[in-house]
């Protein structure tokens, strides 16, 4: 009976040993929890999703990242604000966007693209804003997309700080790396 209870025991220790390493492994940042890609299938591999908490962001955000793997012009990247509003994954959320305001340049984990606020109309009539971004690295992409019902620019930040954590570049980085 004694032997059974210490290989249960060292069951259960190793069992949480793994749990705790893998957890580890995900990225997470105070205010800001992964949840599940709300998305169907398409022709890309889905993504990972967070929402950041209200008492962080001051209002509930989504954001949604996902490699497009040699989905990218190699040569020039991400160069145009047309390419941010045909990659940046806005139709998955709402297939009725209207750009607010020229995009800007942004640096994301080493890679460079562009970033631009967007308008949405949701199925249920509600109107929400957006941030699209794409960078490239080589002939790949990623693209992430927040939304939520706050300013647009606040929204851009609070993506922007998440995106440039250590955890989370090193993700994307693996993420494009195909691991």
């Amino acid at each position: 009976m004694r032997k059974l209870l210490l290989i249960a025991l060292i069951v259960a220790i190793c069992t949480l040993s793994g749990v705790a390493a893998w957890v580890s492994a995900r990225p997470a940042v105070a205010g800001w929890r992964e949840i599940a890609w709300p998305f169907p299938r398409d022709g890309w591999p889905a993504g990972r999703a967070f929402r950041c908490d209200t008492a962080l962001c001051g209002e509930a955000i989504e954001l949604y990242v996902r490699p497009k793997i040699g989905f990218c012009n190699c040569d020039s990247g991400v160069a145009y604000d047309d390419e941010v509003d045909r990659v940046a994954d806005l139709d998955l959320i709402s297939e009725r966007f209207v750009a607010l305001e020229p995009g800007a340049v942004v640096q994301v984990a080493g890679m460079s693209g562009r970033i631009r606020n967007y308008s949405l109309q949701t199925q249920d009539g509600s109107r929400h804003t957006a941030a699209g971004l794409a960078v490239s690295r080589r002939c790949d992409l990623l693209v992430a997309v927040a939304q939520g019902k706050g300013e647009a620019t606040g929204l851009q930040r609070a993506a922007l700080g998440f995106l440039a954590k250590g955890d989370v570049t090193q993700w994307m980085t693996a993420a494009l790396d195909g691991r």
